[in-house]
């Protein structure tokens, strides 16, 4: 079979493309795994403010951008008579009011992203086509990792961003903002802080940010990967790490339609039970069955969820996009 020849499009800019930034999955999973698949070939355009389409003269098969709207990808002009079917990781959700013109603008097939379908449906239209596809998982940053009974297990460690929790800040962010009120969106990481047997690192205030995090992570024997809106990369990461992963899960994230399966690979938490699963744990930190859990869900993950097995989903996606073109 021929190789699919795409033409990957982003801003010299996108800072997320650098590998310089404090979340570097955009990066690893493009710029590292995406040429490592044999059966595409990538060839990559760094245009700044304009990308004229004709440029490509249908020598290729497939447009890829990093995401849909002006962010980190130059505006493409000269699209109407474009053959090339467009293929597009989705904006984060807070931006789709800006990211719906974009649509027929640049003439896109495909989205995707690691969020359920019903979740992406239910931030844009219907009509949209969309495929989910779990990456973000750099299996080399997670190949030797601190042994699980050398690691602090009389704490749990809990990262990344959270809600302001104060009256006056809810208020003015749920007024502003109610959908992507971060204290709305992070809600149990946030009011998890309060727990005296919890450590917390926020994103930036700490020196684990990159391709660093898995240091940390493997600090800890457990560790909450909890979003209540949406699945986040995190939820891969941590049991990647060798962490036993409390794994937040509800109706609204549904963060188990990756796979995860209650006290198998991860322990299932939500805004309920969460002081009751970490009591358990707590009071019987010795128990065999953490270690297990740890290292089912590291298994888990490694072996499905990584960078490689992403990319061969995303191929497959571009098949069926050139396959509908013709």
């Amino acid at each position: 079979m021929d190789k699919i020849k795409v033409a990957f499009i982003y801003k010299a800019s996108n800072i997320f493309m650098t590998g310089k930034h404090f979340d570097n999955n955009y990066y690893n999973f493009f710029l590292k795994a995406l040429p490592r698949n044999k059966n595409i070939e990538v060839t990559n355009f760094t245009e700044e403010e304009k990308f004229d389409i004709e440029k490509l003269e249908n020598k290729f098969d497939v447009i890829l951008l990093w995401q849909n709207n002006e962010f980190g990808t130059p505006d493409l002009i000269n699209i109407k008579n474009s053959k090339i079917p467009v293929i597009t990781r989705c904006a984060d959700p807070r931006e789709t009011k800006i990211t719906k013109k974009y649509h027929k603008k640049w003439k896109i097939d495909y989205y995707f992203h690691f969020w359920p379908e019903s979740f992406f449906h239910s931030c844009l239209p219907k009509n949209f086509k969309y495929k989910s596809i779990i990456y973000g998982l750099e299996s080399s940053l997670y190949k030797n990792t601190t042994p699980f009974e050398d690691r602090i297990k009389n704490k749990i460690l809990n990262s990344g961003a959270i809600g302001n929790t104060k009256p006056l800040s809810k208020i003015i962010n749920d007024i502003k903002n109610p959908k992507w009120n971060a204290y709305r969106v992070y809600y149990l990481r946030t009011i998890i802080n309060n727990l005296p047997y919890v450590d917390y690192f926020p994103t930036l205030q700490n020196e684990f940010v990159g391709d660093k995090f898995p240091l940390l992570l493997q600090k800890y024997q457990a560790a909450v990967a909890a979003s209540t809106t949406n699945p986040v990369a995190k939820m891969w990461e941590i049991p990647a790490a060798g962490c036993m992963t409390f794994l937040e899960v509800n109706e609204k994230n549904k963060a188990d339609f990756v796979g995860f399966k209650n006290n198998e690979n991860a322990v299932f938490i939500n805004e309920k039970n969460y002081k009751e699963k970490f009591q358990e744990y707590l009071e019987n930190i010795e128990d065999t069955k953490w270690r297990n859990i740890a290292e089912k869900g590291r298994k888990f993950v490694i072996d499905n969820l990584n960078n490689d097995k992403a990319v061969e989903s995303l191929v497959e996606l571009m098949q069926r996009a050139i396959n509908e073109r013709k």
